[in-house]
């Protein structure tokens, strides 16, 4: 069973407790709080607090996560687009509309489904039995390059250099209207939408950092096409980072306006550059993927106006 230990502070103090657990917990919604509570696992001094109980500034509140319930996922014969492989590590160019993990609700078709089936036993195990050799993720609608660990060792480096930002990660995107600047840097925190708990918001409450560099490809009618390139590596960050400079990425269902382009079937934004040092023996490798056919295609569109 995981433990997290939350200090409350100054600006929270006299809230209820549920909310600011799920204003810090990323992955965890009210409802989901509340249910630990009752469950008593939530706790000050070892004494279990209920879901009205207010925070002082300065408790230190210990939240029990349960171990996730393993679903029975099952190794698929998933085609896969390798385009580096070493008995540490391999480099995926996932495909747009592939999920990286299995979910409830979506436990089949998954990247994971895909290595299990790939590397059989050869995967690291430190994320657990739902996330194996997963470093680092892309959503399901984001296409493009994504690095898995084979071993714990290879996993624990990778994920430092990343910690670090010395492991480089860009994209190219379609964006909404004209940028004005040639490039720039995007320097706003990022963390749980305050009302909407699927989505992601710049906020300075309960946030982290983020930092996105963006570079201007081509403007078109309407569209602007840049280069991005990743400081840090927060959910959703430059679909965030894109609308919050009111410029966000093409297709968007989430943060795009409501009328959003159907036939893209979700974010033109496609992760086209790795570079990182190998775990091993850190020589410096870096990994490229060519626009798929969907991005070209809308490119085209855009040029013809």
């Amino acid at each position: 069973m995981e433990t997290r230990t939350i200090l409350i502070t100054e600006q929270e103090s006299g809230a209820r407790l549920d909310k600011i657990l799920s204003d810090r917990l990323d992955a965890m919604t009210r409802s989901a709080i509340q249910k630990l509570m009752e469950e008593g696992c939530v706790r000050k001094s070892d004494t279990p607090l209920g879901k009205n109980y207010r925070a002082a500034a300065g408790e230190e509140i210990t939240v029990y996560l349960p171990d996730p319930k393993p679903l029975d996922i099952l190794p698929e014969a998933i085609p896969l687009d390798v385009r580096y492989e070493d008995s540490d590590l391999l480099v995926v160019n996932k495909p747009k509309g592939m999920v990286v993990h299995p979910a409830p609700g979506n436990e089949s078709g998954t990247l994971v489904n895909a290595l299990l089936a790939y590397c059989g036993d050869s995967l690291s195990g430190i994320n657990g039995v739902l996330r194996p050799g997963i470093v680092h993720r892309i959503d399901k609608d984001t296409s493009g390059l994504l690095i898995v660990a084979k071993n714990d060792f290879a996993h624990q480096n990778l994920a430092e250099q990343i910690k670090e930002h010395s492991f480089t990660r860009m994209y190219q995107a379609v964006v909404y209207g004209d940028l004005k600047q040639d490039c720039g840097t995007v320097d706003a925190p990022i963390g749980r939408h305050p009302t909407d708990r699927k989505k992601m918001a710049v906020t300075d409450k309960n946030s982290r950092p983020a930092v996105t560099h963006y570079e201007v490809l081509q403007r078109y009618q309407g569209f602007t096409h840049v280069r991005l390139r990743l400081e840090t590596g927060r959910t959703h960050q430059i679909r965030v980072h894109m609308a919050y400079l009111g410029h966000p990425v093409a297709g968007d269902p989430v943060y795009g306006p409501k009328k959003v382009i159907t036939s893209l079937h979700g974010q033109c934004l496609h992760a086209f550059f790795i570079g990182f040092r190998h775990p091993r023996d850190g020589r410096w490798i870096e990994v490229q993927s060519e626009l798929p056919p969907y991005f070209t295609d809308f490119l085209d569109k855009a040029k013809a106006g």
